[in-house]
């Protein structure tokens, strides 16, 4: 990761753009697994209205077989909507942010500014996106199950939940979702700069040649490895956020209860229910 801020006159947008695809690509490719994610996290033992999985091939399969392709891709068009608008920004706010942190002269940030960028980055997001990720979470778990009329796509959705439930029922999940994407970042940029000094401070040890500039001990590996493990780690740690928002957002019961009121209402169930 490099410290040097941005550059005034660099075309904010090339990577905005590049952010864009990047997401684009990744939902495309991986869409069907981020349903049956979804469906995993809502299942809290009395959900009646989707089918039980026993794991993610049965769930695959069974997706498949009872709701054909567009079971698999429930939700696509929100979900690819919303990762496109979400690495464009995040990409976007977070030079920004550098570039205004950077304006006492100096030429680097330092490792806690850049922390401070992807925290204000990944709230801003959130904000700006909460909406698209509900609806897409929404789709996700129609089934032929269900027993409300469905929403025939991204549109009904909107008009549905702004007609039945207010617009505040669009930013229903904002709590976790705002710690999800704050912590998320903060997590991997940590995770990445204690390895990246763990593997430098080894490969150091081992060569026998003096080098001011130590990044350039790591070699093409070295980079995957660190940005592998660290996302991974960041993941793992944030995926109990994940879990409640995707429960925070399913959409209500025919009498147009809520089954989860907020946040701290979803961890008191999950620990009863889990018996924790």
């Amino acid at each position: 990761m490099s410290t040097e801020a941005p550059k005034p006159h660099k075309w904010q947008w090339e990577n905005a753009t590049a952010g864009a695809a990047a997401g684009f690509a990744t939902v495309a490719v991986m869409y069907p697994l981020d349903v049956v994610r979804t469906r995993f996290q809502v299942n809290d033992g009395r959900v009646s209205h989707l089918p039980s999985y026993k794991n993610t091939a049965h769930a695959v399969f069974t997706i498949a077989r009872s709701e054909g392709l567009r079971g698999l891709y429930a939700g696509f068009l929100p979900g690819t909507l919303g990762s496109t608008i979400s690495w464009g920004l995040y990409f976007f706010f977070y030079d920004k942010a550098k570039q205004r942190y950077a304006r006492n002269g100096e030429g680097k940030l330092s490792p806690g500014l850049h922390l401070a960028s992807a925290a204000e980055a990944g709230g801003l997001v959130c904000l700006c996106t909460n909406p698209v990720w509900l609806v897409k979470t929404r789709l996700q778990l129609q089934s032929p199950l269900h027993q409300t009329r469905p929403y025939s796509g991204l549109y009904d959705a909107f008009r549905t939940i702004t007609r039945e439930e207010g617009f505040s029922a669009l930013y229903r999940g904002i709590v976790p979702g705002l710690f999800l994407q704050v912590s998320h970042g903060a997590i991997q940029f940590t995770a990445y700069e204690e390895l990246r000094k763990v593997i430098i401070d080894f490969k150091s040890k081992r060569s026998t040649f003096h080098n001011d500039n130590p990044d350039k001990l790591l070699n093409s590996l070295d980079y995957a490895v660190l940005g592998a493990t660290s996302k991974l780690a960041a993941i793992l740690l944030t995926y109990p956020f994940q879990v409640m928002r995707s429960r925070l957002q399913q959409r209500p019961s025919g009498d147009g209860v809520p089954r989860y009121m907020d946040t701290w209402h979803v961890v008191k169930e999950t620990a009863r229910v889990l018996g924790l």
